[in-house]
């Protein structure tokens, strides 16, 4: 009787153990993926204010200079170039308010310096997804706007680009490397929003957070997984500390 008794308890211990390391493990992805959240909170409102300075200031650098640059920071420059001829670079998903397009894109050459895509604005997509049309801008004329990193490319899944129109290619992501290969033009790694007041392109703005959530979204969520991470170990106190009937 009592080896019986030993080992009810054996297993009821066993049994608790493996629930707190199961709750432990828990615990440790919600923090972890809250702090991950705070820390791009940080990450996004450091951004925020970089770009601020630099549109505060708008001291235009030469671009020349910037492009070549290997650094991914932000910068307000202008320069002298042409429209390389080629097809028009159409990156999918984008939203400008609640209708959805591309944001087109066309690579640039400065006179002096390295090539880099300059973001044209925004077309909307119909509902059949038929592929807006985008003429590059006369050459060879002055551009200025904000330089700073390509699109976030999120989830890299599948190929970069589709190019079966030889005219307008659609993308999945600003993938620099690939489409400097796929356009036999090495490219500058940082893209060239134009300023909103040239007479250029397309509907666009300044904003750097497009399509991706902006510092306060971020906070909400981290607050969220802490709750949860609250919850699961009170609750898991209150199993372990319940009293139990006689």
């Amino acid at each position: 009787m009592d080896g019986i008794i030993g080992y009810r308890r054996a297993a009821v211990l066993k049994t608790r153990l493996a629930l707190w390391l199961l709750t432990i493990a828990l615990l440790s992805l919600l923090l972890g993926l809250g702090r991950w959240q705070l820390s791009r909170a940080v990450e996004k409102e450091a951004m925020l204010a970089r770009v601020a300075a630099v549109l505060t200031q708008r001291d235009p650098r030469p671009l020349a200079e910037e492009s070549a640059r290997a650094g991914l920071d932000y910068a307000w420059t202008e320069g002298r170039g042409h429209f390389v001829a080629g097809p028009a670079l159409l990156l999918d998903n984008q939203r400008r308010g609640e209708a959805v397009g591309v944001e087109v894109f066309r690579v640039f050459q400065p006179e002096q310096g390295q090539a880099l895509l300059v973001d044209l604005g925004w077309l909307p997509l119909d509902a059949q997804r038929h592929l807006p049309r985008s003429d590059a801008p006369a050459s060879p004329l002055i551009v200025r706007g904000l330089l700073l990193p390509p699109p976030s490319p999120g989830l890299a899944l599948g190929p970069a680009y589709d190019a079966s129109d030889r005219e307008r290619w659609l993308l999945t992501r600003i993938d620099i490397a690939a489409l400097s290969g796929a356009l036999n033009q090495p490219l500058a790694m940082r893209v060239l929003r134009l300023d909103p007041a040239l007479p250029i392109g397309h509907a666009r703005d300044l904003d750097i957070l497009p399509n991706t959530l902006p510092p306060e979204k971020h906070r909400a969520y981290a607050l969220q997984w802490f709750s949860l991470a609250a919850a699961l170990l009170v609750l898991s106190l209150f199993l372990q500390f319940r009293r139990k009937p006689a």
